[in-house]
């Protein structure tokens, strides 16, 4: 098992892939829960399976994966079924990366959007949360082709920057730009590297 278990985590255009990405350029496993979900609603996926038992075979695409667009409006639409959703997809996503961190023989990062709501930080030895102001974040949603309106649902929809905050033990701020962003990931990679090579194996 990973010497060190760690969550990344940040709201909707938080810079959370941005430092992830880093991670990975400094020799760092990262598991993508969004990449996980991904595999889960795939044709034949056990994630697409609790679709259609929780909401209905209209959500499944031709190939039988899970028509996101449609998946998307259903669940922001309606929080009820949104937490019904989570509270049966989480879990496979907490196993896929328990799986992959007992393969891992220092570091696993967990990059999770909804670390906080799903219960994950308690299983870990470190959460590290990247922010930044609403207002920017909408900015830059808007900047990758989202509705202003559609970023303001799904930041809603996400734990608060205080909630995450408070689950945190560490927190970095992006709003300096993408050099100073850089910058920070880079010294929480070292940080990282040196944790692992005081702990022991986890098992």
């Amino acid at each position: 098992m990973a010497r060190l278990a760690v969550g990344l985590t940040g709201g909707l255009a938080s810079g959370k892939s941005t430092v992830a990405a880093r991670l990975k350029a400094a020799g760092i496993t990262v598991v993508d829960a969004d990449s996980v979900v991904a595999e889960l609603y795939a044709p034949r996926g056990e994630g697409a399976a609790l679709v259609r038992e929780l909401l209905g075979a209209d959500l499944l695409n031709a190939a039988g994966g899970v028509d996101k667009a449609k998946l998307g409006a259903r669940i922001f639409a309606d929080s009820r079924l949104r937490a019904a959703l989570e509270n049966v997809v989480f879990p496979l996503v907490r196993e896929r990366f328990v799986e992959i961190a007992a393969r891992t023989p220092d570091i696993a990062v967990l990059e999770a959007t909804k670390l906080v709501e799903a219960g994950f930080a308690s299983d870990l030895d470190l959460v590290v949360t990247i922010e930044a102001p609403v207002e920017e974040r909408v900015s830059r949603a808007v900047g990758r082709g989202i509705s202003a309106a559609e970023a303001r649902a799904r930041i809603a929809a996400q734990a608060s920057e205080e909630e995450r905050r408070a689950a945190a033990d560490l927190v970095i701020d992006s709003s300096g730009g993408l050099d100073q962003l850089l910058r920070r990931a880079d010294e929480l990679a070292d940080e990282l590297h040196r944790r692992s090579a005081g702990s022991p194996r986890r098992g």
